[in-house]
């Protein structure tokens, strides 16, 4: 005690505890002497855990305390004054748990630390990682690495659990850990002890929720699974065996029973590669605790004969060795004994004997603590009475605690035994005979799998759960998904059976888990373990006990029980926590009030001393007669002294001592959390006991549907299943309570279920009283009455007496009242959480959260009423106007709210003697006409959905008429009322009633309009256009408006926008077409109920067609597609339409003839000026008409022949012309023929001479065009489009301010029905919204901001521009693709691309008024005065000319330049050819040979070049090392677009260039043409430029004119000069 870690925690005197109070006893003696001690701590203590003779507390902080008989360290410490453990300081511990001599502890970070008695290897490695049986004086951290994931990764416990000489931990996965010596681990080994934690594979895949450690056996509590996965399971075991699915239940039975025996009960299968398999014995020279003597593995175990002597027997397979000194005979009665019916006074009387119960009243055997758990395979067998025979003769001491290997001759009689009694269907156990009528199929279920298999998640990819910072929760089981506790589990044992604390029904051992299947489906949620015997507690409060009841610590008289038993209680005891110690039991339950009551069951003898115990154990343990051990409690009795320990919070027993936890109530909080959980536990076994005496029956019984009726007996099984989900969350909720209570100080009062589940919950009692009051309106409750009556029997009057007070009536059950009751439960969540936020502060969150809660349940609660209250008045309603004629409006959902059956409501302008009988119901108004509402007859009627009725009062005229004007969607009428009161009335009904339905409060609105806007479903039913189509969207005061759906049974159906009872806005469209059985489809635009605007329309036929519609006709700019695919169409016509015809510029794709038809049309004819391509390469220009090309044209073949003449009758030649052959001669005559087949010519060849040839190729060249249709005609609709959408009548005629604002409203209108944009779209949508600022002056400062826009603007296809921009795009490949791609249609295609250029500058304009026109300067922005002179005079310098190809080139042609460039290829291609062979050729040549070959001064000749950072000379051989940097910057040409682009680049060139020469020359100098051009065509030659003749061609057509005569015309010059050289550079 010198030491100062080992000094008491709290010496001085502290001020008393509100909250963690500890209370210790011995469990032992008379309950009247049982005197509870304080346990007196500067702290709350968060948890308590009690061992063998010592015990752990755990205080806020984080901090343990120890005390009791330590014997690790030889010190005895008062309960009084614990012991802290200093070396814990700063870990944050959050679980303690005490085994029979030794402890553990868990960290906030999931880390074990473990000290106390290690000779079994329950704590583990020590220090130096060395097996050994030393005591490990302080705590130690043990380490646990799954090595089954990759890579390996350390576990992080959740839980800890301690026996006698294992340890059980559970892990972040719900997977279980063990380490430590027994066959009570469930592992797969037989070498003891088990110094490194290892998982239990057996329950791997299950879901371990709670663990339990009695002294050699352990208890889990496992989630259950799903009954497909328990079929699955089932199925894959029955083929691994090879079993046939076809053989009888006989069969199946013999069977299953020789499975059982093939798998033994202890749960390993026996091969004979077990032979040999040892595990060591322990001795211990301490006196409570001897550190083990270790022998070598492979060792055989030392078994006893009848003298004492040991003997070897090998563990071969469980076979029985013929030397044994037991003969067989012998050996069968002694089983038979120890298995046979023999009284409790006989066990007590037997001096010798292999019995646990025996044992655990002399030895000092304890279960200690409880935790998750997880599965053992295969572990050792320790027996008691071999122990103490092996102590007698071995040891002088005194008995030692620990155990040895069971003899296997008796477990392999047990064996024997259990199999010919699971064949004969008899019992190996001594109480359990009527529980073996269940089925072997059952029983095989709960037997494991083939243990070596391992883990099914064995080398998993590592997925492990991020640990938490928060406190770990041991004593609440896992939660589900909904974070409710899962009330499906079940319980699994393994280890050490003696006793029957297995509760298989047997005596048997079990090395490793299996399943108590008859706790099975009983709603487990807490299991507890004393050294030998059992505890479950239920949802439903109640308590299974079974094992050894030497001192009743079962709290019954049968002894011992092999099966779980259960506790039989008073009525209004509930009990809801747990714990077992060595000879007793403590239960925890609900009393008469509020408080907790402590209920005991066990030995009420006064102990002997622990001097007497220690040095007497092995005499008195032979000595004791039954008569001392009478003295014990039959049923659980009741503790007073609970009530001076306040409220207990959880309660713990260890060894010979109880603990209990306690809370003052500190202003009524402890009190109220109480008494919700206990209202919640009594209300889950009322709910029980109704579902178990009265649903259940009555569902089951075959004549329900018949008494019921079919619509009605739907309804009851509406109501069972509500019933069956607000019985499970009440059964989850009250769970969960009982946990928060067990650890009340560390749970926030804001993760109360009813806060953090409040929806789920309201939820559930809406469908449950939904069900409940349909059933109702039906009259179901009359026929229920009866057939309850008829057929529960006995039954009822249980049933009654489950009644609460005001729920019978005279004796006799009220079924209305009585499942209307559980709606009174919402008030009492309203009032305690209302109890609970007076415990706060106003301003703090845990006020706030439960206020907000109290007015949740408080509205739902008042709502529900009135719901009942309906339900009530409709059924009154219908009883009193029953008739056929009235049922047909009688629906489960349907409630009154008024009538008019006294005439207070008629019908305006009816006639005298006609009668008019309206009800309001919660989803319709119903008239009904010829009614007499006393007869319940009538002899029409309409119903008026109210989600599609307007109500609008009528402001009272002279007349004095009290009106009520009703719209609905094809009708309105005028209802009147007798008196004003009888309209507010009526009107005020309609409002709440139409609010109601419509999702609102229900409260009703002012005498006026509700809800003119808004969402329904209707079926029309007479309006011409709708007819039977039904609708489902928005609504405006009657009418169809805004977005909704509309379908016909014809199969048309319309989706997208409405107007005032039209089409209007982008729409969707299908229509079907019968004669081709597709349907027609259309996206796009709608304008008063007809298509108009842009749109794509599909038609059955599989013509595309996608452009402009006006009055549901294709007008203006539109492409169409003929063929079965779009994209393999026969034909493909993009231009102009008008009234669905085609007239106009439009270009026609026949690709089946492979012509190209690009001209006027007329009435859907060819008409007018047009050019036809083919693709034989035939070319014709001329004019058409009625579909034919007739007068004068022109044709031109593949090899250039030319013919200019007259056709008529399609590209029939008629008449004068002139045939000019590719060499230029010429034949002028009459002509008449087709070109294909053959020219009938009749006049006068000519040759003409040298200069006329080129002249006469000249002319014939300036002659094609002539027939064209001009460029700036050819897509005007394209433009007129554009205008519309910018509001524009015609091309800038409209107001700008309307044109930005359609603009913005467009980007709007796409941002918000496209939700699939990427982020970088909805970014530049989001800046095109933006109106710029339009009206300013367009200076030089501006400029950019407008370019910039315009950018964007073009990349949208959203924005008119951008769709613009798009649409010429997909005119112009149209045109110049494939057929299109003919060399004579270069000059129409670049005058194009010009008219564009011209029209989309005027657009631009329009936008922005202050560009200047085509080729205008633009101004500098004002000048400051104070600006100096040379400033000035540098402004002036930068002028900034403003062309239509400059601001818009760059926008347009990159993207035609495919199709433009090919045509510029194609015109050049012999020139093309010629061009790269003198590349090729010249470029053979090394650099000075080509340099002194182009006239290249050698002062210009370079010396160095230089590589990778070095320099290096040129010598005459080297090759492409000169003006290396002019040549790739030339090279770059091929990667531009515009002309302005491949200027710069020429630019750029130029300047390399220079900046190589000058360090030659050594000063600065000027370039002269005749120095320059050589030297640049040197680098033209090495750029091996493809097509140059083309790029030089496109820059030239092109180019800006303001620059065409500066110095970039000068360097473009250059380039055609060197282009024209190499053309015509000799080959000689």
């Amino acid at each position: 005690m010198d030491n100062p870690e080992e000094s008491p925690a709290d010496e001085q005197a502290v001020t008393p505890a509100e909250r963690g109070l500890l209370y210790t006893w011995h469990s032992v003696g008379p309950s009247k002497q049982v005197c509870p001690e304080r346990v007196l701590l500067s702290r709350p203590v968060l948890q308590v855990s009690l061992g063998e003779h010592h015990g752990l507390l755990l205080a806020q902080g984080g901090q343990v305390y120890s005390f009791g008989e330590l014997l690790w360290r030889e010190v005895s410490i008062p309960a009084s004054a614990p012991l802290l453990e200093a070396s814990l300081l700063g870990m944050t511990v959050v679980r303690v748990a005490a085994g029979g001599f030794h402890c553990g502890a868990l960290s906030e970070q999931g880390n074990v630390y473990m000290w106390g008695e290690n000779t079994a290897g329950q704590c583990g490695l020590t220090e130096r990682g060395t097996v050994t049986n030393i005591p490990v004086p302080e705590p130690y951290p043990v380490s646990m690495v799954d090595s089954e994931v990759v890579p390996p990764v350390a576990v992080r416990v959740m839980d800890l659990a301690c026996g006698r000489e294992h340890s059980l931990a559970l892990s972040a996965q719900n997977e279980l850990w063990a380490w430590g010596s027994g066959c009570q681990l469930g592992l797969v080994t037989s070498t003891f002890p088990v110094w490194k934690p290892q998982k239990v594979e057996h329950l791997a895949g299950r879901h371990v929720i709670q663990v339990a450690c009695g002294a050699y056996h352990s208890l889990a509590l496992v989630r259950s699974l799903p009954p497909q996965d328990c079929s699955t399971q089932n199925t894959v075991k029955k083929s691994e065996r090879g079993q046939s699915p076809h053989y009888s239940a006989t069969e199946r039975e013999e069977q299953v029973a020789v499975d059982d025996a093939h798998y033994c009960p202890l749960g390993v299968e026996l091969t004979e590669a077990m032979k040999g398999e040892t595990s060591p014995r322990r001795r211990g020279p301490r006196q409570r605790l001897h550190p083990a003597k270790l022998e070598p593995e492979g060792s055989t175990y030392p078994l006893t004969q009848a003298d004492g002597s040991p003997r070897a027997l090998p563990f071969s397979g469980w076979k029985a060795n013929k030397k044994s000194a037991y003969p067989d005979e012998l050996e069968l009665q002694s089983l038979l004994e120890k298995l046979s019916g023999q009284s409790l006074e006989t066990q007590h009387a037997t001096g010798t004997g292999d019995t646990d119960s025996l044992s655990s009243h002399t030895s000092d055997d304890s279960c200690v603590s409880s935790t998750p758990s997880t599965d053992p395979l295969t572990s050792s067998y320790k027996d008691d009475s071999t122990i103490r025979r092996q102590t007698n003769s071995n040891s002088g001491g005194s008995g030692p605690y620990s155990s040895s290997p069971v003899c296997l001759e008796e477990v392999r009689l047990c064996l024997e035994k259990e199999k010919q009694a699971l064949q004969g269907q008899k019992s190996s156990s001594l109480t359990n005979i009527h529980q073996k009528g269940k089925t072997a199929a059952s029983r095989r279920r709960s037997l494991p799998g083939t243990p070596t298999h391992g883990s099914p998640r064995r080398r998993r990819p590592c997925a492990c759960r991020p640990s938490s910072a928060g406190r770990v929760q041991a004593a609440a089981p896992e939660e589900e998904g909904d974070g409710l506790p899962s009330l499906e589990t079940e319980v699994w044992s393994w280890g050490r059976g003696s006793e029957g604390q297995l509760g298989h029904g047997d005596q048997l051992a079990r090395l490793q888990p299996l399943c108590i299947k008859s706790l099975t489906g009983e709603e487990v949620i807490k299991v507890a373990a004393g050294s030998h015997h059992s505890l479950a507690l239920t949802a439903q409060c109640q308590v299974y006990s079974w094992g050894s009841n030497m001192c009743g610590q079962l709290g019954h008289v049968n002894s011992p029980i092999t099966v779980p038993q259960q506790l039989k209680l008073f009525d209004d005891l509930r009990v809801w926590d747990l714990s077992a110690g060595q000879s007793h039991s403590l239960l925890l339950a609900d009393g008469d009030c509020v408080q907790p009551v402590l209920l005991y069951c066990g030995q009420q003898q006064e102990p002997m001393s622990v001097q007497s115990e220690s040095s007497h154990q092995s005499q008195s343990s032979c000595q004791r007669s039954p008569t001392k051990a009478e003295s014990y409690t039959v049923r659980p009795t009741l503790l007073p002294i609970c009530i001076e320990m306040d409220y207990i919070s959880s309660v713990c027993s260890g060894g010979h001592s109880c603990a209990a936890l306690a809370d003052l109530n500190v202003m009524g909080f402890i009190s109220a959390i109480h008494e919700l959980a206990s209202r919640e536990r009594w209300f889950y076994c009322w709910l029980s006991s109704v579902k178990k005496l009265l649903l259940t029956p009555l569902r089951n019984r075959e004549s329900v549907c018949p008494v019921l009726g079919e619509p009605c007996t739907h309804l009851f099984f509406s109501i069972c299943e509500s019933f069956v989900h607000l019985h499970t969350l009440i059964g989850r909720h009250a769970t969960s309570l009982s946990y928060f209570l067990n650890d009340v100080q560390g749970r926030d009062v804001t993760s109360l279920p009813l806060l953090t589940h409040t929806e789920y919950f309201l939820d559930i009692f809406k469908k449950y009283c939904s069900s409940v009051g349909d059933f109702q309106v039906m009259g179901g409750f009359q026929f229920l009455q009866k057939l309850s009556l008829e057929c529960l029997g006995h039954q009822h009057t249980a049933l009654t007496q489950l009644c609460v007070s005001d729920l019978s009536v005279g004796g006799e059950l009220d079924l209305v009242s009585m499942l209307y009751w559980p709606l009174e439960l919402l008030h009492q969540y309203s009032r305690l959480l209302l109890k609970l936020a007076a415990c706060y502060d106003v301003l703090t969150v845990e006020y706030q959260t439960l206020h907000q809660g109290c007015r949740h349940y408080e509205t739902l609660s008042l709502s529900l009423l009135r719901r009942k209250k309906e339900a009530e008045t409709t059924f009154l309603f219908w009883k009193t106007h029953s008739g056929k004629t009235t049922e047909v409006l009688r629906l489960p959902r349907r409630r009154v709210v008024c009538e008019s059956g006294n005439r207070s409501l008629t019908l305006q302008n009816a006639g005298r003697f006609s009668n008019h009988w309206f009800i309001l119901f919660n989803d319709a108004l119903v008239h009904t006409q010829g009614a007499i509402p006393s007869q319940s007859f009538f002899s029409t009627h309409h119903i008026y959905p109210l989600t599609c009725l307007w109500v609008k009062p009528v402001t009272d005229d002279c007349n004095g008429l009290y009106a009520i004007k009703i719209t609905c969607p094809e009708e309105s009428f005028t209802l009147v009322a007798s008196t004003p009161q009888e309209k507010n009335k009526w009107l005020r009904s309609l409002n709440q009633a139409v609010d109601q339905v419509l999702g609102g409060g229900g409260q009703g609105s002012s005498p006026g309009v509700t809800a003119i806007s808004r969402k329904a479903s209707y079926t029309f039913t007479g309006d011409e256009r709708f007819k039977d189509a039904q609708y489902t969207g928005g609504w405006l005061a009657g009418r169809v408006h805004g977005r909704g759906i509309m379908k016909w049974p014809d199969g048309r159906m319309y989706n997208g926008n409405l107007k005032n009872g039209l089409e209007d806005g982008y729409g969707e469209c299908v229509l079907p077409n019968k004669a081709l059985n597709k349907p027609d489809s259309y996206y796009g635009q709608w304008k008063e109920g007809k298509i108009n605007g842009f749109g794509k329309y599909k038609y059955a036929s599989g013509e595309v067609y996608e452009g402009c519609f006006c009055d549901g006709q294709r007008h203006g700019y539109g492409m169409l597609s003929s063929g079965k695919l779009a994209r393999n169409s026969s034909s493909v016509f993009i231009g102009h339409w008008v009234h669905d015809r085609k007239t106009g510029y439009g270009v026609y794709d026949d690709i089946t003839r492979g012509e190209k038809y690009m001209g006027l049309w007329l009435e859907d004819q060819r008409h007018g000026s047009a050019v036809v391509v083919t693709q034989y390469g035939l070319y014709y220009e001329g004019t058409f008409r009625e579909n034919k090309m007739t007068g004068p044209g022109l044709l031109v073949s593949e090899d250039d022949t030319f013919f200019h003449g007259e056709f008529s009758d399609d590209w029939t030649v008629s008449g004068k012309g002139v045939l000019s052959f590719a060499n230029s001669d010429c034949l002028d005559g009459q002509f008449s023929g087709e070109w294909n087949t053959g020219l009938k010519v009749v006049g006068t060849y000519t040759k003409p001479g040298f200069n006329e040839a080129e002249n006469k190729e000249r002319n014939s060249l300036h002659r094609l065009g002539q027939y064209v249709v001009p460029a700036g005609q050819r897509w005007i609709c394209v433009f007129d489009e554009c205008w519309s959408r910018l509001g524009c009548d015609a091309a800038g005629r409209g107001e700008r301010t309307t044109a930005w604002e359609n603009i913005a409203v467009t980007i709007a209108t796409a941002r918000r029905q496209s939700p699939d944009l990427s982020r970088s779209q909805s970014k530049a949508l989001e800046c095109l919204e933006l109106i710029p600022q339009f009206g300013k002056a367009v200076t030089t400062a501006n400029y950019d901001n407008i370019r910039r826009y315009l950018t964007k603007a073009c990349e949208s296809p959203h924005h008119p521009l951008g769709w613009l921009v798009e649409t010429l795009v997909t005119a112009y490949r149209m045109t110049y693709v494939g057929v299109g791609s003919n060399r004579r249609l270069l000059r129409q295609a670049v005058q194009e691309v010009q008219a564009y250029l011209t029209h989309f500058y005027s657009v631009v304009r329009f936008l922005f008024p202050g560009l200047p026109d085509d080729g205008g300067i633009l101004p500098e922005p004002p000048a400051c005065p104070s600006k100096s002179r040379h400033n000035c005079n540098t402004a002036e310098r930068c002028v900034v000319v403003v062309s239509c190809s400059s601001l818009l080139l760059p926008l347009l042609l990159p993207r035609l330049y495919p199709p433009l460039f090919t045509l510029y290829c194609l015109q050049g291609e012999q020139e093309e050819a010629q061009y790269w062979e003198r590349i090729l050729r010249l470029n053979k040549q090394p650099d000075q040979s080509l340099l002194s070959f182009l006239g290249v001064q050698e002062k210009f000749w370079p010396l160095w070049m230089s590589i990778l950072g070095e320099k290096k000379q040129i010598v005459s051989s080297s090759k492409d090392a000169c003006f290396v940097s002019a040549v790739e910057t030339l090279q770059q040409i091929s990667t531009t677009f515009t002309p302005s682009e491949k200027l710069m680049v020429i630019q750029k060139t130029f300047e390399e260039l220079t900046l190589e020469v000058k360090p030659m020359l050594h000063c600065d100098f000027l370039w002269c043409m005749d120095d320059l051009f050589p030297l640049f065509l040197y680098v033209v030659l090495r750029a091996r430029i493809r097509n140059l003749g083309a790029e030089v061609s496109l820059i030239e057509d092109l180019m800006d004119p303001n620059i065409q005569h500066g110095e970039l015309g000068l360097m473009f010059t250059t380039l055609k000069a060197c282009s024209i050289y190499i053309q015509q550079e000799s080959t000689t």
